[in-house]
């Protein structure tokens, strides 16, 4: 399979970020609708095929079972195609490090992203998870009640089980894996390669409990319509404003300054090769 060089994803990503915060508002705001949804998606689906799974037989598997499920989440972002704050973070302020874009542009795509996100997560959670009964109510029985036992542990351990020092350093190594699979992704240039870059470090960080801003506006909400208890607007409200500043500095930091001065910090500002093919999708998102 033939594949990029870090220093030609380094040129993509810069161009890609500077596209992003090309398009009119509407098209940002219904591609981040997307994503949000999509990530949701990957959010339910993982705590349904980790419920039922006790500590006390199953140790630690639940989270990599779970980890391995949410990987569906970026791949729809990534291969379908659409705006994921996450990802944005670090594409949209390389792109200004680059010199492509302003600094105004990189604030008015990553709040316009992170509306857009909130949106599709809320919509999903809602309407698809708890109205649906794929998310039982408090004493429900069979599937959906172990689907709420288990979102009702992990959202309460988010909520209130965290200090927010903590939710944002999770947040930090959260995104430096989430940018880092969004990052090799695109070195491939088919649709195999990109889903095999994607799901290691996803699957990690899952694993390992991080908080990612996005996934965290479906698990909270989630648990708010679902009835648990303990679970309010303002434990949320501060679990997303710490996860999401640890996801920016985990994407500005680690992963789009340390390749832009590794890669582009003393090369000329060269456009990059037009995606082709079934690939484009994936390098837009």
């Amino acid at each position: 399979m033939t594949a990029r060089e870090p220093a030609e994803m380094a040129q993509v990503a810069a161009e890609t970020g500077a596209k992003k915060t090309h398009r009119t508002w509407d098209r940002v705001l219904v591609s981040s609708f997307l994503a949000g949804a999509y990530i949701a998606f990957g959010g339910l689906v993982a705590i349904t095929v980790s419920s039922g799974l006790e500590p006390e037989t199953w140790g630690t598997l639940p989270t990599l079972f779970m980890g391995a499920a949410f990987t569906l989440g970026l791949v729809l972002v990534l291969i379908a195609g659409s705006d994921l704050a996450t990802g944005n973070m670090m594409l949209v302020p390389l792109s200004a490090m680059r010199g492509k874009i302003g600094a105004g542009d990189v604030v008015r795509n990553l709040t316009l992203v992170l509306l857009g996100n909130l949106i599709g997560a809320l919509v999903v959670a809602y309407f698809l998870a708890v109205q649906t009964g794929v998310i039982g109510a408090p004493g429900a029985s069979g599937s959906p009640g172990l689907t709420y036992d288990r979102l009702a542990s992990l959202a309460t351990a988010k909520a209130s089980g965290e200090s927010h020092w903590q939710v944002f350093l999770r947040g930090i190594g959260c995104n430096w894996l989430v940018c880092l699979a969004v990052w090799m992704s695109l070195a491939a240039k088919n649709v195999s390669g990109k889903i095999l870059a994607i799901f290691f470090p996803i699957m990690a960080f899952v694993a390992m409990g991080f908080d990612h801003v996005v996934a965290n506006m479906f698990f909270l909400p989630a648990a708010m319509f679902a009835g648990v208890p303990g679970i309010g607007w303002g434990d949320t409200l501060l679990n997303w404003l710490f996860a999401g500043l640890g996801n920016l500095v985990g994407a500005v930091v680690f992963v789009a300054t340390s390749y832009w001065y590794l890669f582009l910090r003393d090369s000329p500002a060269t456009p990059a090769a037009p995606a082709t093919g079934r690939s484009e999708p994936a390098e837009r998102a």
